[in-house]
């Protein structure tokens, strides 16, 4: 295998392993009660993304059990972040929302990606249509893998 290659793989094998190791990292937002372990955050970001979303939907997407995100769903709900209401089709099912201080923390869950995201966007930006495809590919290659080892 040519040192370049293996330089590749080495760099996407760190970021995986950080990817995996970072799922318990605190985002802080810098307020009250606005820090938020990962999936925390996402769950409101799919919330406010989604409004009206019921919990096997947001299982779906998470690829994760329903008693995982009702876990989650309970805990933001009880801070005060979500709020559930009776579906008028199937009274059984909640349809999740967020609730004002839901909204600050999708704002500022928004914010930080924007803030921090700009370089890489910047990036893809400067790059042609040829480059992309080849990134683009990469990245399949790549999910494949992390499907089959996760």
């Amino acid at each position: 295998m040519e040192k370049l290659q293996k330089l590749v793989i080495n760099d996407f094998i760190q970021m995986t392993e950080r990817i995996a190791n970072g799922k318990t990292n605190i985002l802080d937002f810098g307020l009250e009660e606005m820090q938020f372990y990962r999936g925390e955050i996402h769950m409101i970001k799919m919330v406010g993304d989604h409004p009206g979303i019921f919990i096997s939907e947001m299982a779906r997407n998470f690829n994760v059990t329903r008693a995982v995100v009702a876990k989650t769903v309970r805990k933001l709900e009880e801070h005060g972040f979500l709020e559930k209401k009776e579906d008028d089709e199937d009274k059984k099912r909640f349809c999740l929302f967020l609730t004002e201080k839901g909204e600050i923390a999708y704002k500022l869950h928004n914010q930080y990606h924007q803030e921090y995201d700009r370089p890489l966007f910047a990036y893809l930006e400067s790059l042609n249509d040829n480059e992309l495809h080849i990134i683009q590919e990469f990245l399949k290659h790549a999910n494949a893998l992390i499907e089959n080892h996760f």
